[in-house]
Formats: structure tokens, C-alpha cells, sequence
């Protein structure tokens, strides 16, 4: 490759850079990822820090290991029927009308997938954007000179080290983005072994197109063991998917509001050198790592041994990013809870059993958790579900869904203990003579 300078003009060894970073177990996807990128680095505002090609080639792998089984007609026969159930339960209490219904109700592993995955690309890009300017801006501000084995020679110009940095620092920006891509696949990879519909993740990711589609093969592995009559999961698991289907389908703010949030998080990353320094060197002096053992160094990164401090901002725009999932979350079980608890014996079993895969084995979670340190605690989904059931008996099912019409209108975490108190402070009078 070519940057204006012959091999021995002090043109950096990225094959040894990539080979150190291999050393430290990081993954031959991310390598490979970081390696296309900057085979591509002389048009960098042409390409994505994430790509969608390499968030399904290794969501691919994953859903390849585990098997995706092709789709009968008997599965789409029976889902269509539990589907319809569901959505003529759905009608008496949900003000959001129906999605329109799809052709096929079954879909597989694969099409969730491709249906998908643009979504998760768009969705956390702007924090590869975040953590890739962040360390890119270590290394182009910095005063000191590259390393000796990075340059190829001791004896470079200042011009030639500001170049080297600035193709550094690019390199860093497209290893950053692989890395996210890759972590990103996997947990997609792992979501569509795992999720019973096109919805079950509880966050919009259909494009604006929002149906209700469940996954046979995973149904069965859902209910496997639990002993219940497979048309009661039929139903409970398409109440579920119908539900959030009319929630985004009807809200089409929600896909946005949550990728802004995301937004603000990934502008709030900076890397603090001295701290991560000091760090470093209180962890090599207590033996928590060992230099010489470049997996440990690798281990120490992914636990979060080096994660710099979150600044206001970023901690504002986690919280209301675990207060709009936990709050679909608890808008889904609360509603299902309302059509379904009498009329299905194995209601309160099924329920049970969703909410506590929730929240010990859910890939969902593991996405938030490795990408934004953020967890959603199962305390606070019962407690937005508990909002919901407060609001309806304050103001009906109508200004219960009312809720969802603007961000505005949606509690943080304190609005939870004085229901009342909040619904009035986000209502309008009707009479506005005495605010004149």
C-alpha cells in the first residue's frame, strides 16, 4: 500500500501491528475487518466504521453452528392462527390499531436476520463513531513520536511522523468499528438463535415496517421442557410479538429516539491517557496483569479494567435508554397481562418464565451490556409494567397509550414513585383561562 513514503522511508508496519493485536486474542473477524478497512483508507468518508456485511457474516456463523431450520406450512398455518387470536384479544384493550398482517407469519433465523441487520448497523454506528474519534484523537494530538517497530526507522521529519499519525489514527478509527461489528454479530448471531419473533427484542428494528413474523424453530426450543400445552405458548409468544408490533408500527419516533440516545452517548467518549496509565500500572503492580502475558492485557480490556469515567451527559443518555426499553418491556407485559391472565390457564407460568429469561439469559441484554455498559434490571421492567397498570387505572387504556405519542410524555425514574404527580405535570388543562 501506498502513502507517499518507500518501505524504508518510515512507512509503519501495520502487519505487525495486526500481529500484536492477534497476539492479544482479539478475533480473526475483527482482525480481518480492520485489515479491509484500511486496504480502503484513501476514500474513509465513503465507508462505514460498522458495515452491514460484516454484522451478518459473523451473525451468520453463529446461526450456521446452531442450525436454521426451513420453514413448513404446517408452522405457518398454526402461527397465522395464534397470531389472529392474538391481535382479536389485542383489539379490546390496545388503542393502537393492528399492523397490517404478513403473508407468511413464520419466518426463520436467517430472515430475521436480513430483515434486521441494517437496522443494527444504523443503530450503533454513531458509537463506533464515538470510540473510533476518540482514539483516533489520542494519536493524532499527541506531541510524542510513533514507536521505533510502527514507523520501520529512527529517523523520520516531523512531516513524515504527522502523516504516520494521521494513518494511524485512521487505522485505530477502522479497527474500533471492526471491533464493535464483530462483538455487534455475535449478539445478533446470538438474538436470532434465541428470540421467538421479528419484535422480540422490544426495540424497533424493522425499517418503519413493523409486522408481527415468530420463528417456529425457536418456539419450540422456547418451550421445550416446560411442560405447557404448545397452543397456550402459541398464543402467549404472539401476544407478544402482535403487541410490539402495534407499538412501533404507530410510534415511529421510538426507533429514533433510542439511536439518538445512543448518539449522545458515543459523542460523550473521550480517553483519558494519564487515568488509563495510571490504571495500567496499579494493575501490573497488584498482579491483576501481566505484561508478558499478552491474553491477560486482552482479558483486563473486556472486563472493563480500563473503561474511562462517564461523564454527565452520557450517564443522562444511558438512563433514558434503559428507561424506553424497560418501559416497552413493561408496556408489552402489562398489556398482554390485561387480555390474557383469565383467559389462559398457564398465563402466570408463561409470564414467569419469559420475565426470568429475560433476565439471567438474554442476548439483548449482553449486546447493551458489552457495547454500553448498560444493564436493564428486571426491578425496573416490573416497575414500568406496574406504571402502566397505575396510568390505565388513572386514565383508561386511551391515556395509557397516549403515553407513547411523544418522549415528552414518558417517566425517568423518579416519575415511577408518584404516578399521579407526573401525569399531571405532562397534561395540558383542558380550562387554560387561569394560566393567563
Amino acid at each position: 500500500m501506498g502513502f507517499g513514503f518507500g518501505p524504508n522511508d518510515g512507512q509503519p508496519d501495520f502487519e505487525a501491528l495486526l500481529k500484536q493485536f492477534s497476539e492479544m486474542g482479539v478475533d480473526a473477524n475483527t482482525l480481518a475487518g480492520a485489515k479491509s478497512f484500511l486496504e480502503n483508507m484513501q476514500s474513509p468518508n465513503e465507508q462505514n466504521l460498522i458495515t452491514v456485511a460484516a454484522i451478518r457474516e459473523t451473525a451468520k456463523q453463529i446461526i450456521t453452528a446452531k442450525g436454521d431450520l426451513p420453514i413448513g406450512q404446517s408452522d405457518q398455518q398454526k402461527l397465522s392462527e395464534s397470531l389472529k387470536i392474538a391481535n382479536t384479544w389485542l383489539d379490546t384493550e390496545i388503542l393502537f390499531p393492528a399492523s397490517t398482517l404478513p403473508t407468511q407469519s413464520a419466518c426463520s433465523k436467517r430472515d430475521w436476520l436480513d430483515n434486521t441487520v441494517s437496522s443494527w448497523q444504523h443503530l450503533f454506528e454513531p458509537l463506533a463513531l464515538g470510540m473510533g474519534d476518540a482514539l483516533s484523537s489520542v494519536i493524532s494530538s499527541t506531541s510524542s513520536a510513533l514507536p521505533t517497530e510502527f514507523m520501520g526507522s529512527e529517523n523520520n521529519s516531523p512531516a513524515q511522523q504527522e502523516m504516520m499519525k494521521a494513518m494511524f489514527a485512521r487505522l485505530l478509527r477502522g479497527f474500533m468499528g471492526s471491533l464493535i461489528a464483530t462483538q455487534l454479530g455475535q449478539g445478533v448471531g446470538l438474538l436470532a438463535n434465541s428470540i421467538t419473533g421479528a419484535n422480540d427484542v422490544a426495540i424497533p428494528l424493522q425499517n418503519g415496517a413493523e409486522v408481527a413474523h415468530l420463528i417456529p424453530q425457536n418456539i419450540a426450543q422456547w418451550s421445550d421442557g416446560l411442560g405447557i400445552d404448545p397452543e397456550q405458548v402459541g398464543i402467549y409468544l404472539s401476544l407478544r410479538e402482535a403487541a410490539a408490533a402495534r407499538l412501533f408500527a404507530n410510534n415511529k419516533w421510538l426507533s429514533k429516539y433510542i439511536q439518538d440516545v445512543i448518539t449522545a452517548y458515543g459523542k460523550g467518549i473521550s480517553i483519558d491517557v494519564e487515568s488509563i496509565t495510571r490504571q495500567a500500572e496499579e494493575a501490573m503492580a497488584s498482579g491483576e496483569i501481566d505484561i508478558n502475558n499478552p491474553n491477560a492485557i486482552n482479558i483486563a480490556l473486556n472486563s472493563g479494567l480500563f473503561t474511562p469515567q462517564q461523564t454527565p451527559a452520557q450517564e443522562l443518555a444511558l438512563t433514558k435508554l434503559e428507561m424506553a426499553l424497560a418501559l416497552i418491556e413493561g408496556w408489552i407485559d402489562h398489556v398482554i397481562s390485561e387480555v390474557a391472565s383469565e383467559r389462559m390457564p398457564a398465563f402466570n407460568a408463561l409470564i414467569e418464565n419469559s420475565r426470568r429469561r429475560r433476565a439471567t439469559n438474554s442476548p439483548m441484554q449482553q449486546i447493551f451490556a458489552t457495547l454500553l455498559a448498560l444493564e436493564v434490571s428486571p426491578r425496573k421492567m416490573r416497575e414500568a409494567s406496574a406504571f402502566w397498570s397505575e396510568v390505565k387505572q388513572l386514565r383508561g387504556t386511551d391515556g395509557r397509550d397516549k403515553c407513547w405519542q411523544d418522549a415528552a410524555f414518558l417517566p425517568m425514574p423518579d416519575d415511577l414513585k408518584d404516578v399521579k404527580a407526573f401525569l399531571d405535570s405532562v397534561t395540558v388543562p383542558d380550562d387554560l383561562s387561569g394560566l393567563l
